[in-house]
C-alpha cells in the first residue's frame, strides 16, 4: 500500500467519524432537520437557519482535514459570500461537546465549525424553480444584470488566472475523474475531450493571456451554477461562491459566465442559456470573451462531472444517480467541441417594426451571438443600453459621422466573433446601403453566409409602437416619430441583387408571435450551407 492509499484511507476514517457527529447533531436539533449531503459539505437545515460543515477530505483542490483549516475556511466563506447575498450568510458557530454528544455553540472544547445562514425554502432554488417550469425570460434577464454587476465591482487580480494556471485546473479535472470513474465509454470521450483541451489551449492561449492583462481575472464566484442561485421575490440571490482555493475564485470573469451558460443548457434550457448570454454580453460589452468561452464551458461541464463522480466514489456501494449525472456532463461537454460554423446575418428595417424583439427568437434558438447598433451607439457615449441621451447629446449621438463609426465597430466585432466560429446577427436598421455592404463584404472576405433579414409592418404600425416603446422607456433605442419620418425619406431599398440575399418576415402581428423560434426557418435554412449555422441547430427546430 502506498502513501497516497494510505493518506486516502486515514481521510475516510475521519469522514466517517465526521460523518457520525453530525447525525448526532442532526438528531439533538430535532426531529424536522434535514441534512443534506455535498461531496465537500454537511448542510443541516433546521426551522430558521441552515448550518453548513466541511467535510474532513482532502481533494487535490481542497484540502478540509484539520480542524484549523475547516474553521479557516468557514470564516473565509462568511466574509467572501457577504459580497453576493449579506441576508443570508450570519456568523460562524463552533460545534462543541463530543463526537457522540455534539452541541453547537457553547463553551467547551471546538470539535468542529459550521456556518450559520439563514434559511430559505429549497424550492428557492434555480434549479427547482427551472424543474417546475417556473423561470421566466425575465428572471433569466436579471441575473445577467446580477452577475454583469457583480463582475463589474469585483477585484481585478494580477496573481492568478495565468494561461498555464488554466490548463493545469482542466488537466487537474481529467486527473480526478480518470481516478474515480469506472465506466469505460465516459473514460473513452474523457480521452477524446483531454485531446480537444489541449488543442483548444494552444489556439486560444494568446487570449488568454490578453484578457489576463486587459484585467479580465478577477475575484469572481468561482461556482456559478443553478444550485448556487436562489429565486428570493422574483430576483436571483447568488450564494455559495468559492473560498478555499483562491486560485479558483481568481478567474476570467467568462469562466463564471461559462457555468451558467452550461448549467442551462445541461438542464434542457439552452434557450436561456443564449438569452443570459446575451444580456451579459449586451450590458458588458466583452465579446472578446467569446474566444474563451467555448474552451470554459467545456471546463465547467468537467468540474460538475468531477463533482458528481467524487460523490459517488465517496458512497460505499458508489451511487447510480451520481454516476448517470457524471455520464451527462461528459456528454454536455463532447456536445460543446462540435464544430459550430458561423454565418453573418444583419437585420432590415424601419424603427419600430420589431427587430430587437424577433431577433431575440433567433438568438435563443441557434446561439448566435447579438450585436446591437443601437448598444454599441450608447457604449460609445458611456452610457447604458437604457440609459436616454442627454439634452443636446443627439445631433453628436447620430450624426453621420457616429453612425458611420458605429457600423464599422460592429463590422469589426463581428469579424471577431466569426473568427472564434461562431454566427452572428446584428440588430440594426440597415437603411443604408453602404450599412449592408460593409458586412456583405466581411461575410465574402471571411467565406460565411450572408443573409439579410427584412422586416415588413405598416407605418400605422410602426407609429403606434414607437410611441409605446416612447411611454415605456425600457429599449436601447431612442428613436422616436420624426426619426421614423427621416428614416421612410431618405431610406436606400434593398436592391435585386441583395434581394437574392433577402428572407422578409412579415411582422404586422403580435409581439408573441414575433418571438415564435419557427419565424426563423428560412434564415437558418439560407444559413445553414457549409460554413453556416450547425445542422443540430435545424434538427431541434
Amino acid at each position: 500500500m502506498g502513501v497516497n492509499d494510505t493518506l486516502c484511507r486515514d481521510i475516510e476514517l475521519d469522514l466517517a467519524a465526521q460523518s457520525r457527529m453530525v447525525a448526532a447533531l442532526a438528531r439533538s436539533l430535532g426531529d424536522d432537520v434535514q441534512v443534506l449531503e455535498t461531496h465537500i459539505s454537511f448542510v443541516l437545515l433546521t426551522g430558521r437557519h441552515a448550518y453548513k460543515i466541511k467535510k474532513a477530505v482532502a481533494l487535490g483542490f481542497l484540502d478540509f482535514t484539520t480542524l484549523a483549516s475547516r474553521g479557516f475556511y468557514c470564516r473565509e466563506e462568511l466574509r467572501l459570500n457577504r459580497r453576493f447575498a449579506p441576508q443570508i450568510y450570519v456568523d460562524v458557530v463552533p460545534v462543541t461537546g463530543s463526537r457522540e454528544a455534539p452541541v453547537l455553540g457553547g463553551d467547551g472544547p471546538v470539535i468542529d465549525y459550521a456556518v450559520r445562514m439563514r434559511k430559505f425554502a429549497q424550492e428557492a432554488l434555480a434549479t427547482h424553480t427551472l424543474e417546475r417550469r417556473a423561470m421566466t425570460p425575465q428572471f433569466v434577464d436579471a441575473l445577467a444584470n446580477r452577475v454583469a454587476a457583480v463582475h463589474a465591482k469585483a477585484q481585478v487580480d494580477r496573481s492568478h488566472g495565468a494561461a498555464e494556471e488554466i490548463l493545469e485546473f482542466a488537466t487537474r479535472n481529467f486527473a480526478r475523474l480518470h481516478a474515480t470513474c469506472s465506466d469505460r465509454a465516459v473514460l473513452r470521450n474523457l480521452d477524446t475531450l483531454a485531446a480537444w483541451t489541449s488543442d483548444e489551449y494552444r489556439r486560444i492561449e494568446g487570449a488568454l493571456r490578453e484578457r489576463r492583462a486587459r484585467g479580465r481575472v478577477r475575484e469572481c464566484h468561482g461556482d456559478l451554477h443553478l444550485g448556487n442561485i436562489a429565486v428570493i421575490d422574483g430576483q436571483p440571490v447568488i450564494f455559495d461562491c468559492i473560498e478555499f482555493n483562491e486560485a479558483l475564485r481568481m478567474i476570467d470573469v467568462m469562466s463564471d459566465v461559462a457555468f451558467v451558460v452550461m448549467d442551462l443548457a445541461d438542464r434542457g434550457r439552452p434557450d436561456f442559456a443564449h438569452r443570459f448570454l446575451d444580456g451579459y454580453l449586451e450590458i458588458t460589452g466583452d465579446y472578446d470573451g467569446l474566444r474563451v468561452l467555448r474552451f470554459y464551458v467545456v471546463y465547467r461541464a468537467l468540474v460538475r462531472a468531477m463533482v458528481c463522480s467524487e460523490r459517488s466514489h465517496q458512497m460505499p456501494a458508489g451511487d447510480v444517480a451520481s454516476q448517470d449525472e457524471t455520464r451527462r456532463y461528459v456528454d454536455l461537454a463532447m456536445h460543446c467541441i462540435e464544430p459550430q460554423n458561423p454565418a453573418i446575418v444583419i437585420t432590415h428595417g424601419f424603427s419600430g417594426c420589431g427587430k430587437s424583439t424577433s431577433s431575440q427568437a433567433f438568438v435563443e434558438c441557434t446561439g448566435a451571438v447579438r450585436i446591437r447598433t443601437d448598444v454599441e451607439r450608447k457604449r460609445l457615449h458611456n452610457l447604458r443600453p437604457t440609459d436616454r441621451e442627454t439634452p443636446g447629446a443627439a445631433t453628436t449621438m447620430y450624426s453621420n459621422r457616429v453612425t458611420r463609426w458605429v457600423y464599422l465597430r460592429v463590422v469589426a466585432l463581428a469579424r471577431g466573433l466569426i473568427a472564434a466560429g461562431y454566427p452572428v446577427i446584428v440588430d440594426g436598421t440597415f437603411l443604408k446601403r453602404w450599412q449592408r455592404d460593409a458586412f456583405r463584404s466581411a461575410a465574402a472576405e471571411m467565406d460565411v453566409p450572408f443573409v439579410i433579414v427584412s422586416f415588413e409592418a405598416a407605418e400605422a404600425t410602426l407609429r403606434a409602437r414607437i410611441q409605446a416603446r416612447g411611454e415605456h422607456g425600457r429599449d436601447a433605442s431612442d428613436a422616436d416619430l420624426a426619426v421614423l419620418e427621416a428614416q421612410l425619406r431618405s431610406h436606400d431599398p434593398l436592391d435585386s441583387d441583395e434581394r437574392m440575399q433577402t428572407v422578409v418576415l412579415d411582422n404586422e402581428t403580435t409581439l408573441a408571435a414575433l418571438r415564435a423560434p419557427e419565424r426563423w426557418r428560412g434564415v437558418i435554412d439560407r444559413s445553414s450551407r457549409p460554413g453556416g449555422l450547425p445542422r443540430r441547430v435545424v434538427r431541434d427546430l
